[in-house]
C-alpha cells in the first residue's frame, strides 16, 4: 500500500488535512502551533484510492538536527522517521501566509531524500493564495495543489495527481496469502495518568521503537494516539493519551481537548493501565483517575513506574496496596504491578496481569451455581431485619459481563444496607474467583421474574 507522510511547518494545517483524508477527526486540531508532536498514523481514501497517511510534528528552521534544544530535536527526529517510511511525501504550505523562509529552509532538506514529494498550498479558498501557488513552483517539485482542508474542496485535484503513485505502489506488492485463521481481535489498553508519569516511555519501550515524544518536562503528549503490536502472538492496541491534571488547573481550551480524548480512550478502552510514578506522593487526581475507570466498568491495572528509584520498595509497595484499597473499595484486591519504564524493568508483568484480569473480566457465571451459592451465603449470615421483618433475598442472576454484573430480587430492595451489599460483593468476587476486576451487584425489587406462580 502506498505510503503518503503529511509534513511541513508548524500550523499549515496537517492534521486538519490527515482528519480529511481518514474520514473523521481523530487528530487534534488547534490554532496554537506545534499541537501534533508524535507520528500519527491512518487509512485514507479517495475515491477508489486507499493508501497510508502520516501525520508529522510541525517543523521549524530551529528544528533541524544540530538544534540542542531536546524538543525541537525530538520533533525533527518524528519527522525523519515518517520521511523513512514514506513513499511519497506531501510538502503542506498555507496559502494565506505565502512561501516563507521555514518553507524554503526545509524544502532544501527534504530535497537531499530522494524521495517524491507533492507540494499542497492548503487554505487556497480565498484570492490571496493565488501568489502562494505561484512562488510554490519556484520549489522544484512541480506543480502545486491548491486544497481547502476545512472546506474539502481540491480532493479531485489531489486524486489526479497521487494516482499514478497509488498504481505504482499496487505493481510492487505481493500478493498476501489467504488467511484461513479467524482474525483475533486486539486487546485495547489505554495508558493513563498525570503529566510526566512516563506513559510515553512505557509504550516506547513496549514497542521497543522511539514511537511516541519522551523528555524530562511534563505535557508533551497532548493527542491520543495508538499503535498496533503483538505480545506472545497476541494482538494489542495501545492507547498513549495526554496527562490528566486537576479539572482546576485545566484552563486553556488545547488541554481541555487533551483531557477530553483522554477521557474518551478510557471510555473505549477494554483495560486500562494507570501509571503512577513512584517518586511522588499518591494524589486525590490519581485516586480520582482510578474511580472515573472503575465506573466505565474497564479493568484497571495500577502501574508503579520509576520504581528503581524507590530506596524501601517493600515498605513502599505496602503502604500503596493500603491506601489504593482504602480509596478504590470498588475493585476487591485492585491489581498492581511495578517496573521501570526507563529501564525495561517488569514490562511482561503488565501484559501477563492484564491478559488474566480480561480472562475474569469476560466470565460469565450460570445462574443455577449463582443461586445454589446465594442458598449457602444467606444461610450462613442471613440479611438483617428491616421495621421488624426479615428482608427476603429470593433470587440472582448474572445479566452481563464486561464487567460482571448481577442482578439480585428482594422484598424490600430499599431497607438493603449498603453493608449487606458490599458483604455479598466481597464473596462474590471471593467465591467465584472474580478478583481485581470492577464487579456490579443491583438490587431489584419484586418476586422471581421468571417462575410463574
Amino acid at each position: 500500500m502506498l505510503t503518503v507522510a503529511l509534513i511541513g511547518r508548524p500550523n499549515v494545517g496537517k492534521s486538519t488535512i490527515f482528519n480529511r483524508l481518514v474520514g473523521k477527526k481523530v487528530a487534534l486540531v488547534h490554532n496554537e502551533p506545534g499541537v501534533t508532536r508524535d507520528r500519527r498514523f491512518g487509512t485514507a481514501r479517495i475515491a477508489d484510492l486507499t493508501f497510508s497517511v502520516i501525520d508529522t510534528p510541525g517543523v521549524e528552521a530551529s528544528h533541524a538536527p544540530k538544534s540542542t534544544e531536546l524538543l525541537a530535536k525530538s520533533l525533527w527526529q518524528q519527522t525523519e522517521h515518517a520521511l523513512e517510511g514514506a513513499d511519497l511525501m506531501i510538502f503542506v504550505l498555507d496559502g494565506r501566509e505565502g512561501l516563507t523562509a521555514i518553507d524554503k529552509d526545509f524544502a532544501k532538506r527534504i530535497r537531499r531524500l530522494s524521495k517524491p514529494c507533492l507540494v499542497v498550498v492548503n487554505k487556497s479558498e480565498a484570492k490571496m493564495a493565488e501568489p502562494t501557488l505561484e512562488e510554490a513552483r519556484t520549489l522544484g517539485f512541480g506543480s502545486p495543489v491548491p486544497f481547502s482542508a476545512e472546506h474539502g474542496e481540491g480532493m479531485n485535484l489531489l486524486y489526479e495527481v497521487l494516482a499514478p503513485f497509488h498504481d505504482e505502489a499496487l505493481k510492487k506488492e505481493i500478493p498476501a496469502a489467504p488467511v484461513e485463521e479467524e482474525v483475533q481481535k486486539p486487546l485495547n489498553i489505554a495508558i493513563v495518568g498525570r503529566p510526566n508519569a512516563g506513559k510515553s516511555t512505557l509504550i516506547n519501550q513496549i514497542i521497543k521503537e522511539d514511537r511516541f515524544l519522551t523528555g524530562p518536562k511534563a505535557g508533551l503528549t497532548r493527542d491520543t494516539q495508538s499503535v498496533l503490536f503483538e505480545w506472545e502472538g497476541r494482538p494489542v492496541e495501545l492507547f498513549d493519551t495526554a496527562g490528566l491534571r486537576k479539572k482546576a488547573k485545566v484552563i486553556e481550551t488545547l488541554e481541555k481537548m487533551s483531557a477530553r480524548e483522554s477521557k474518551r480512550a478510557i471510555q473505549f478502552a477494554e483495560a486500562v493501565c494507570l501509571v503512577l510514578d513512584a517518586t511522588t506522593p499518591l494524589e486525590k487526581q490519581d485516586l480520582s483517575i482510578a474511580r472515573h475507570v472503575v465506573e466505565e466498568g474497564r479493568i484497571l491495572l495500577i502501574v508503579l513506574n520509576k520504581i528503581d528509584l524507590v530506596e524501601d520498595l517493600d515498605a513502599f509497595l505496602k503502604e500503596m496496596r493500603l491506601r489504593i484499597a482504602e480509596n478504590i473499595p470498588q475493585v476487591i484486591q485492585l491489581p498492581m504491578v511495578h517496573i521501570s519504564a526507563l529501564a525495561g524493568r517488569n514490562i511482561d508483568k503488565i501484559f501477563i496481569k492484564l491478559f488474566e484480569l480480561y480472562e475474569t473480566w469476560n466470565q460469565r457465571i450460570s445462574t443455577g451455581r449463582l443461586n445454589t451459592w446465594l442458598a449457602a451465603t444467606l444461610g450462613h449470615h442471613p440479611p438483617p431485619l428491616a421495621k421488624g421483618r426479615r428482608i427476603k433475598i429470593r433470587y440472582m442472576t448474572q445479566i452481563k459481563a464486561r464487567p460482571p454484573t448481577f442482578v439480585i430480587f428482594i422484598s424490600q430492595p430499599k431497607e438493603l444496607p449498603e453493608s449487606y451489599l458490599r458483604y455479598l460483593k466481597n464473596r462474590i468476587a471471593k467465591d467465584f474467583n472474580l478478583q481485581g476486576v470492577p464487579l456490579r451487584l443491583l438490587p431489584r425489587g419484586g418476586k422471581n421474574p421468571y417462575v410463574s406462580e
